[in-house]
């Protein structure tokens, strides 16, 4: 019994380290998901869970369909359990946990920084999304440019496992991409009543921006003029505001994810070409200088606490990037 419980204690320990890891990750999401600008696909894609994010919500989705199909009819749950065993549970609960916490006790924290300090809060996340541009950028070189479904088992011209290199083809797709995301974040931010329904449609698109990397759902909901009757909702717990909201949420995640997935799954290079060029584009949104409509203005006040902090932000990332691949090595 000893020398059982000895063999393993090791994997027990490195099991919950796994889930401090993920919890960790997962808090790092959810903080800079309440910033208006960044967002927290972004940081999901720097710390190695996008992709497992997205298959997982995707296959849980199904499953929830399957279950509401399938027993009505008296078909059982044999699908929907088939879906629900493809998601991966070791990493997506510690994470759900940890963006759960860090939204509940970082909501005011983030607030109060980012008001009183707008310049120097936008240069720090500039900085932050700009060197996070290196993941999808070599991803997307690494890619295979061929379909899922070819049957040949011989490398083609463009190469199977990809070349590591971005070709003309990908350079077009991203800078479309980029410009209609530099439109995008362009919209002056406006003022609606928070009706029920104009509730759950800001949730949903919010929602779709949230699992986009560069496009932030905070910033969607500021454009709705919803983000400060959002937060203030987290932090005064009004149920009702966040029911509503979640339901939005939901059918959001529902029609957006499962389109994701299934990019990743087959046509992974483009998806990450595109995700690249919506990085690229969404940076306009965390320009510093800026007035209240979104117009861009040259520097004017607090220009070197913002390129240190900016210079703060790169090189967070540059240490999570290496962090990781030091991780990833272990693992493998």
């Amino acid at each position: 019994m000893g020398t059982g419980a000895r063999h393993r204690r090791p994997s027990e320990t490195t099991a919950w380290r796994a889930h401090g890891a993920s919890m960790v990750r997962g808090a790092l999401i959810g903080t800079v998901e309440t910033v208006p600008g960044v967002s927290g696909g972004t940081v999901a894609l720097v710390v190695g869970v996008y992709e497992t994010l997205i298959t997982s919500a995707g296959h849980l989705l199904s499953g929830v369909r399957r279950v509401v199909v399938d027993v009505p009819r008296g078909r059982g749950t044999g699908r929907a359990a088939a879906e629900f065993q493809n998601v991966n549970w070791r990493v997506i609960v510690p994470l759900l946990i940890g963006m759960l916490v860090a939204l509940v006790l970082m909501a005011r924290l983030i607030e109060d920084f980012v008001e009183d300090n707008p310049v120097q809060s936008k240069a720090l996340f500039f900085g932050l999304v700009l060197a996070s541009l290196w993941v999808p950028f070599s991803l997307a070189a690494k890619a295979s440019r061929t379909f899922p479904d070819d049957e040949s088992d011989e490398p083609t011209a463009v190469g199977r496992l990809g070349d590591a290199r971005w070709t003309g083809r990908d350079v077009a797709i991203a800078a479309v991409a980029a410009v209609l995301a530099f439109v995008a974040v362009s919209i002056p931010p406006g003022s609606v009543e928070p009706t029920k329904p104009v509730i759950m449609l800001a949730a949903a698109i919010a929602v779709s921006a949230l699992v986009l990397p560069g496009l932030s759902g905070s910033f969607i909901l500021l454009t709705f003029g919803m983000y400060e009757e959002t937060l203030s909702a987290v932090n005064e717990r009004d149920l009702e505001y966040l029911a509503v909201f979640a339901v939005g949420a939901a059918v959001g995640l529902a029609s957006f994810v499962k389109l994701l997935q299934w990019l990743l799954e087959n046509h992974r290079r483009v998806a990450l070409v595109v995700l690249t060029g919506v990085m690229v584009g969404c940076l306009r949104a965390l320009w510093p200088w800026q007035d209240d409509d979104r117009t861009l203005q040259a520097p004017d006040e607090h220009v070197g606490a913002a390129l240190g902090l900016a210079a703060l932000g790169f090189a967070v990332v540059v240490a999570v990037l290496m962090v990781e691949r030091r991780l990833a090595r272990r693992a493998a």
